[in-house]
């Protein structure tokens, strides 16, 4: 079983799970913790082979990972924990093992917020991917990670966010990160089809305006689905919540609480 934690709020039946991206930990969620928990209870967790789940798990697992596989890893979580329902909030990755839960377990999911989300690959994200499929066995992970970490966060803003994500792929074992690297492969599709097919999840999607790689997706997206909204944060990129913890708490508190009201 996967690593995680609890913060128990005895004032509400309300839970909000975060789920982190590839390469990051829940240590990416610190600057969540303290406004979230006083509105809900809180579940934080490490993917299998991140944060404290690496050091536990590290031969337990197949070989091959997939979206499926990892998203059953949460939702083992959540019934050991007997959380019937949450609202889940993703960043990164994180977004498409929630939209994932959501078409498996869509009784478990109240509602989802997106940070950074990944719902389709742009030419230069492709090119990027193919790129490192043809080096990953070659060079060190860590310089294919340092290039998605500069490609992705470019900017002088973007530096913590950056080092970050890169200071926490260097808990990941070699063999871990190409496990998760091919979850590549089986990407494309299942993104075309969360796109063509929307879920009656109310949807908040919480973008940085500099995240040019993913962000122009989004905005389509939006426009199509009914259940989705879309709140762009200025002068941020990919990491919505270590960028401008603020914007990104705010905007997402507010829209639980709005779905709470509708629902309840």
């Amino acid at each position: 079983m996967i690593n995680y934690n609890i913060y128990d709020n005895p004032s509400t039946k309300e839970w909000v799970t975060f789920v982190h991206g590839a390469g990051g930990s829940s240590a990416i969620w610190f600057k969540q913790i303290r406004d979230f928990k006083k509105y809900f209870n809180v579940l934080l967790l490490d993917l299998r082979g991140h944060g404290k789940s690496s050091y536990k798990l590290k031969n337990v697992f197949e070989k091959k990972y997939t979206f499926s596989s990892i998203s059953k890893d949460i939702i083992e979580i959540l019934e050991r924990e007997k959380i019937k329902k949450s609202h889940f909030i993703g960043i990164s990755l994180g977004t498409i093992l929630i939209r994932k839960i959501a078409e498996i377990h869509p009784q478990m999911v109240k509602s989802m917020v997106m940070g950074g989300a990944i719902m389709k690959l742009n030419f230069r994200s492709m090119f990027l991917i193919k790129l490192s499929s043809i080096f990953k066995s070659i060079v060190p992970y860590m310089w294919i990670y340092h290039a998605f970490a500069f490609i992705i966060m470019p900017y002088k803003n973007h530096r913590e966010s950056r080092n970050l994500f890169i200071r926490e792929a260097k808990k990941l074992y070699q063999k871990e990160f190409l496990r998760w690297f091919k979850l590549t492969a089986e990407v494309n599709p299942l993104l075309r089809l969360f796109r063509q097919i929307e879920l009656p999840i109310p949807t908040l999607y919480v973008m940085g305006s500099e995240d040019y790689m993913f962000l122009e997706s989004i905005k389509i997206l939006t426009k199509k689905h009914r259940n989705s909204k879309l709140h762009i944060i200025p002068k941020c990129g990919h990491v919505v919540n270590v960028e401008n913890p603020k914007l990104f708490n705010d905007s997402s508190i507010s829209f639980l609480k709005s779905v709470n009201k509708k629902l309840n």
